[in-house]
């Protein structure tokens, strides 16, 4: 027989087996072997999970300082509305002192619009005027700068008079009422 007509012999010019061809190959590319491939895929993995705990600590981050920076602007209005409440508290004076004569000046009724519009002010960042003549004094809201003698209309440790209204939004008090306490 000659070369030629069995293929599986090796030929001179080639000069190795398909055999060792194959074994040549896999040793020289590591990927095809199975310990290689399996950590390759254990590495893959852990890359996708770093990526996927680095993402998520991102998104956290993103939602932690939104929300800071959120509180940080509602604090800073509350803080300027707090220091234009005296001014809040004299046009509340003003409108409420003005003589029978002057009701129907039209100065004096651009002046209460002034009023109603700071007013408008504190509705649409939530404060609330505290008013609490007859509650229960309460330190976290109330600022007791006297006492009267308890009455059958007001029991002891309630408000007997507001004399000076107090601001709070939700929890936080941008300034205690000033009050008189039965007791």
């Amino acid at each position: 027989m000659t070369d030629e007509m069995n293929p599986e012999m090796e030929s001179p010019e080639e000069g190795t087996a398909p055999s060792e061809a194959v074994q040549t190959k896999t040793q020289e590319n590591p990927v095809n072997s199975n310990g290689d491939m399996d950590a390759l895929r254990r590495e893959a993995q852990a890359n996708l999970e770093g990526w996927q705990r680095s993402r998520a600590e991102f998104l956290n981050y993103k939602k932690r300082t939104d929300r800071e920076i959120k509180e940080s602007h509602e604090r800073a209005s509350l803080d300027a509305l707090s220091k234009m409440l005296p001014v809040i508290d004299d046009f509340e004076r003003a409108v409420q002192n003005i003589p029978e004569d002057l009701k129907t000046n039209s100065w004096v009724s651009g002046t209460a619009l002034i009023q109603r519009k700071f007013d408008k002010l504190l509705e649409e960042f939530s404060v609330q005027r505290i008013d609490p003549t007859g509650q229960l004094f309460d330190p976290r809201f109330h600022e007791a700068i006297g006492s009267d003698e308890s009455t059958d209309d007001v029991p002891s440790g309630h408000v007997t008079v507001t004399l000076q209204k107090g601001y709070a939004s939700g929890e936080r008090v941008l300034r205690p009422a000033l009050v008189r306490v039965a007791s």
